[in-house]
C-alpha cells in the first residue's frame, strides 16, 4: 500500500515521508519485534545506580562483553546484538516503568539481566503476559523457576540450593546448631529466611533470631540488637553489600564472634570493598566459577572479552553471570537461524537442551528452566581476594 501510494506521489511532502517510510519499513522488514535486518536489541532494567549499583553494572558490563565480541565477529547470522539499560533503582515500581517503556515503546526482543528479587517479582508477570523471553534475573528466587513459566530462562542455582549448602556445612564441618537470620524485609530476604528454616528443620533445628532491614537503607541497628539477643553461634545473611557489611562492621564492635554466612547476590568484590578486605569468619556461596579460573577456557575468553569492552574493568562474579548471560543468548540465537523469533528463543529452552560453553554447561529442560546447579564456598582474603574452599575452617 505504501509502494502504491508512493508511486503516484507528486507533492514534496509526500515523498518525503514516503522515503521515510520506505527506510522504516526496510529497517524492520523482518516482522519480529526487536529484530530488523542488522540488529537484534535487548532490554535490561536494573540498579545502575543506587547501594546496590554494583551489581547492575557488573550483569551489564558482563552482557555488553558477550554482545561486543559476537559483534567482532560478525554479528549472530549477521545481526548485531544491542543492549538497552534503564536504571530501576532496585525499585519494584521503577523497574514496571522501565520495563513497559522498553516493550511498548523501544520494542525489544527480550529482557535480560534483570537485578532483585523484588523487581523480577514486579516484572516478570508482564513480561510472561507478552510471552517474550525473560533472561539470566541475578536473584535465586524459587517462583522463578516455576517450569510454567516457559519464558523464563535462570542461570544461577537458587537460594534455597545455596541455604541448603550453607546449613550443611555449618552442622558438618563445626556442628553449629545456633543459626540467626540477618536479611532484606522484601520478597528477596523473605526467600532466604524460608531456605535456611527449611534447611534448619531438615536437621530438626529453628532459627535462634531473626534480625531485618528495609530495602535500599543501611539502618542494620535494631536487627543486630534483635540477633544478638538469640545469642547464634552463626548469622545467615540475606542482604545487599552496604547493609551487609555495616552489619558485620558493627557486629565486631560490640564482640559479636560469629560466622558470618552471605548469599552470592551480596556481591562478593563490593562486600569486600566495604570490608576494607577484613574479610575474617565471613564466608560467600558462588554460583558460578571464580572470574580468575584460568583451566576453564570460556573464564579465559571472559576476561579478555572484558578487557576489549572496557580496559578499565576488573573481573568478578557479577560480571561473569552477566557474560555468560550473554553467551548464552549467542548459543541459542545462532541455533534459531537468520529468522529468529520469541517463541523459538523460549522453545530451546523449554526442550531437552545442552548449551557448551567453553567448559562450562548449562543444561535445560520441559520441567527445568535453570541452566546451572552448582554452589560452593569461598572465603575474603587479605585484599579483598576470594579464595574458594571445600569446608568452613574450625580455627
Amino acid at each position: 500500500m505504501i509502494k502504491k501510494l508512493c508511486e503516484s506521489a507528486r507533492p514534496i511532502l509526500l515523498a518525503a515521508f514516503c522515503l521515510g517510510a520506505s527506510l522504516e519499513f526496510s529497517r524492520f522488514s523482518y516482522a519480529e519485534t526487536g529484530i530488523s535486518d542488522t540488529e537484534i536489541l535487548f532490554g535490561q532494567s536494573a540498579a545502575i545506580e543506587g547501594p546496590a549499583s554494583a551489581l547492575g553494572q557488573g550483569m551489564r558490563d558482563g552482557i555488553l562483553a558477550a554482545f561486543h565480541e559476537a559483534n567482532e565477529m560478525g554479528g549472530v547470522h549477521g545481526r548485531r546484538l544491542a543492549l538497552k539499560s534503564y536504571d530501576d533503582g532496585y525499585d519494584p515500581g521503577k523497574a514496571i516503568e522501565n520495563v513497559n517503556q522498553l516493550l511498548e515503546v523501544d520494542k525489544v526482543f527480550a529482557l535480560i539481566g534483570g537485578v532483585g528479587t523484588p523487581t523480577a517479582k514486579a516484572v516478570q508477570p508482564i513480561a510472561t503476559h507478552a510471552n517474550i523471553p525473560f533472561i539470566a534475573p541475578f536473584t535465586g528466587a524459587a517462583f522463578l523457576r516455576d517450569p510454567a513459566l516457559r519464558n523464563v530462562v535462570n542461570v544461577r542455582a537458587s537460594y534455597e540450593q545455596e541455604t541448603e549448602a550453607w546449613i550443611a556445612h555449618l552442622t558438618k564441618d563445626l556442628g553449629i546448631t545456633r543459626v540467626a537470620v540477618f536479611y532484606q524485609d522484601d520478597s528477596f530476604g523473605r526467600a532466604g529466611l524460608a531456605g535456611v528454616t527449611k534447611a534448619l528443620e531438615k536437621r530438626d533445628l529453628k532459627v535462634v533470631a531473626e534480625g531485618k532491614y528495609l530495602r535500599n537503607t543501611t539502618a542494620i541497628k535494631r536487627a543486630l540488637l534483635s540477633i544478638r539477643a538469640g545469642d547464634p553461634q552463626a548469622i545467615a545473611m540475606i542482604g545487599t553489600y552496604k547493609a551487609s557489611a555495616k552489619f558485620i562492621k558493627l557486629a565486631r564492635q560490640l564482640n559479636i564472634d560469629v560466622v558470618f554466612l552471605n548469599i552470592s547476590f551480596v556481591g562478593s568484590k563490593a562486600l569486600a570493598t566495604e570490608l576494607d578486605g577484613n574479610g575474617e569468619k565471613v564466608y560467600v556461596t558462588q554460583v558460578v566459577p571464580f572470574p580468575t579460573d584460568n583451566s576453564i577456557p570460556l573464564v579465559v575468553q571472559y576476561k579478555k572479552s572484558l578487557r576489549n569492552l572496557n580496559s578499565s574493568l576488573e573481573p568478578g562474579f557479577v560480571s561473569l553471570e552477566g557474560y555468560i548471560a550473554g553467551k548464552l543468548v549467542v548459543a541459542i540465537l545462532q541455533r534459531l537461524g537468520n529468522k529468529p523469533t520469541r517463541e523459538g528463543f523460549i522453545d530451546q529452552i523449554d526442550r531437552k537442551a545442552q548449551f557448551e560453553l567453553g567448559g562450562i554447561d548449562l543444561v535445560f529442560g520441559p520441567d527445568d528452566n535453570q541452566g546451572m546447579e552448582g554452589v560452593f564456598l569461598t572465603e575474603i582474603l587479605a585484599g579483598g581476594k576470594y579464595n574458594a574452599i571445600e569446608e568452613l575452617p574450625n580455627d
